[in-house]
């Protein structure tokens, strides 16, 4: 099941496509679902990255980016509703960093 899940990312593909030799494809979501919703791949992470920093194989050296994006008054949140959050957040959220020690 492992292996289908990663597969899965790594090769980008729908969950629909997943090779047979990994199973049936609603099973290998339907755990990976499970995975996601109860914390193990968090607590998956957490392990591999703790075996890796004993051994030194990650290197926590962190480069900042100061890039303001700005947009248009047509495209802020007022003219929407408050309900509905910008591209720009979503971006945001994806070039934060995961974990590792805070730099001064």
């Amino acid at each position: 099941m492992m292996e289908g899940i990663i597969y899965r990312y790594r090769a980008g593909i729908p969950w629909r496509d997943l090779p047979e030799v990994f199973g049936p494809w609603q099973t290998v979501w339907k755990r990976h679902r499970r995975f996601s919703g109860d914390g193990t791949w968090n607590g998956i992470l957490a392990r591999l990255l703790a075996q890796a920093d004993a051994v030194g194989k990650i290197d926590w050296e962190v480069s900042v980016d100061s890039t303001v994006a700005s947009t248009r008054d047509e495209s802020s949140a007022r003219h929407r509703g408050p309900c509905r959050i910008t591209r720009i957040f979503w971006k945001s959220l994806l070039i934060m960093p995961l974990a590792g020690p805070a730099v001064v």
